[in-house]
């Protein structure tokens, strides 16, 4: 036994002998919030400096600089997934959902430092995502690995993700509540007493390093806003609705621009090329597409709408009120094609500051085009609401939209509306489509937990722990003779009909030959193949539990045979069986 093999085993022991499991959960909560708020200061630093390099000597000296410095990141983003992290470090939230989903809860330990500089090389140099998606997988890693190296159980590890989650959040955003409340409404399954202390003491720790690191200032400064009026409600309604129907083109636009790059770019050269040329050719004309667009932000709650528009050469063509109009309409619809060239080309980023983005212009061009027509609505707040609307859209979590905005902009005195906005935003999208994008693409596979207690022990069920393999398998050219010597020597009452290539052909109850089983006149006049029967449905092996349920419950039967997807037969699965299954994983996935 090494060195470090001995002084690890006298940690365990020490840890053991002093410290409760309960004190321990404490402790590494605070531990995880101090490690994520570091993380998310040396991420936003790093960014900040290669934002600066890149504006102040690059782009300044020519403004073509701005179309070769996106490709230039992505290029040295691709490159360091491919040759030193060697792994898929994109989607950071869905991959936290995928390690919950899948019970154990383990987050590969390069995730604790290769989405800081992926994400960095990325965004630094221009690319249109933002860096709140890898910093949360960052902080989740590190919550994921202290708690596999402490040897602590799969609830545990859970919990322990949830407090990186929140610490990052609090971290990055200086958002304390948001980053609980993100953590309860997006990944955690049941909001307990037990996990509220660990994951306020995350987040609250990791707030207060960060701005004992980055000063007591807001992200999004509001500089002037208007009281909220009750005449001024159904416009709010209406915001919140444009919200909920931009979040659905969010979602399904960004998945069929992810599947088409998936599918049709596959050289990583190419990748980098068109995302790269597709990206620097955006920023180029929309100059606002550059980066995470804060700055834009900013300049719309602050009713500076003149400033992001005066950099694109599109200004060339005039500057009156529909022109600009026009112009942010278009950089709303193209900000989903520049996240997606970001992060298809190579790049490394999330879509929180894209739907933070995407959801101030939305409320600046709805406050604009009311105007217009003649409605007097305060550009400045519908900006401002229109972010807490838009994220509650595509994450499907009006209160980590709420407090996130309030928390970011000081704007606690238009909780009213960010209220309204968020919650008709969020029954809105849910009427098209009930996952969001974090949660869809595991959804679609069956690998998704839910708030839903059921569905959620379904999910954490496997095939492997219900599959039946010990039926005797008969041939369908086998004679009732034969077929009774089988039944002798069998403890089932159900037995699978394959051929000779081991594909399910029908299946044979007992219940189907015991009326001529006992006449031995009989035994050479019948085959299988006459008495077998179809069976009322057929499970693949791919098959989510939910989905199986779903078949047991429509057919009604107790027994069902499973294939794979050439049909070859594998063994049954019961009814039975899956009831015993499920009490056991929910007397274990339960809270106690």
């Amino acid at each position: 036994m090494g060195h470090a093999e001995v002084v690890y085993s006298k940690i365990l022991n020490w840890r053991t002998k002093h410290l409760s499991e309960k004190n321990l959960v404490l402790l590494l909560s605070l531990l995880v919030g101090i490690l994520s708020a570091f993380a998310a200061v040396i991420l936003k630093t790093f960014i900040h400096l290669l934002q600066r390099f890149v504006e102040t000597q690059l782009v300044a000296q020519n403004h073509w600089w701005y179309f070769v410095c996106p490709m230039l990141g992505i290029a040295l983003a691709s490159l360091f997934v491919k040759y030193i992290v060697k792994d898929d470090i994109s989607h950071g939230v869905t991959k936290i959902l995928f390690a919950i989903s899948q019970r154990k809860s383990i987050i590969k330990s390069h995730n604790t430092w290769s989405s800081l500089i992926g994400s960095a090389i990325t965004i630094g140099f221009g690319g249109s995502v933002g860096a709140e998606a890898p910093i949360v997988l960052t902080g989740s890693a590190i919550g994921s690995n202290l708690a596999k190296w402490f040897r602590l159980d799969q609830k545990t590890m859970m919990l322990m993700i949830g407090c990186g989650a929140a610490g990052a959040i609090g971290g990055i955003f200086q958002a304390p509540i948001a980053g609980l409340v993100f953590t309860l409404e997006v990944l955690l399954l049941d909001l307990t007493m037990t996990s509220v202390a660990p994951l306020l003491i995350s987040s609250v720790t990791a707030t207060a390093i960060s701005y004992i690191a980055t000063g007591e200032t807001v992200l999004f400064k509001l500089l002037n806003y208007e009281p909220f009026a009750l005449p001024r409600i159904p416009y709010y309604i209406l915001l919140g609705i444009i919200c909920g129907i931009v979040s659905l083109y969010f979602i399904r636009g960004m998945n069929t621009l992810e599947r088409w790059f998936k599918e049709h770019v596959r050289l990583l050269a190419a990748k980098i090329l068109v995302g790269g040329l597709s990206l620097g050719l955006l920023i180029y004309l929309f100059p606002p597409l550059y980066g995470e667009g804060y700055d834009v932000i900013i300049q719309l709650i602050n009713g500076d709408s003149q400033s992001a528009f005066a950099l694109s050469p599109i200004a060339d063509f005039g500057n009156s009120s529909w022109v600009l109009l026009a112009y942010f309409i278009l950089i709303l619809l193209l900000k989903i094609v520049a996240a997606v060239a970001t992060n298809g080309g190579g790049g490394v980023g999330g879509i929180f500051a894209p739907s933070l983005f995407m959801g101030a212009v939305l409320g600046f061009v709805v406050a604009r085009s009311l105007n217009m027509l003649g409605v007097n609505v305060p550009e400045t707040n519908f900006a401002l609401i229109g972010m807490a609307g838009l994220m509650s859209g595509v994450m499907h979590a009006p209160l980590t939209g709420i407090f996130l905005i309030a928390e970011l902009t000081g704007g606690y005195h238009l909780f009213m509306p960010l209220m309204i906005v968020s919650v008709v935003s969020y029954l809105t999208i849910k009427i098209f489509e009930p996952h969001s994008l974090y949660a869809i693409r595991l959804a679609q596979k069956g690998e998704l937990l839910t708030h839903h207690k059921d569905r959620s022990v379904l999910t954490l069920m496997k095939m492997d722990n219900v599959l039946e393999t010990d039926l005797q398998v008969i041939a369908p050219d086998m004679s009732l003779g034969e077929l009774v010597k089988v039944i002798a020597s069998s403890k089932r009452n159900i037995f699978p009909v394959v051929d000779r290539r081991n594909r399910l052909v029908g299946i044979l109850p007992l219940d189907e030959v015991r009326n001529i089983m006992f006449q031995p006149r009989l035994y050479k006049r019948f085959t299988v193949s006459q008495l077998m029967l179809y069976p009322q449905a057929v499970i693949l092996d791919t098959m989510p539990m939910d989905k199986v349920m779903e078949i047991f419950e429509d057919t009604g039967a107790w027994n069902l045979p499973v294939v794979d997807e050439k049909r070859h037969y594998i063994g049954f699965v019961s009814k039975s069986k899956i009831f015993n299954s499920y009490r056991e994983v929910l007397v274990t996935f339960s809270e106690e």
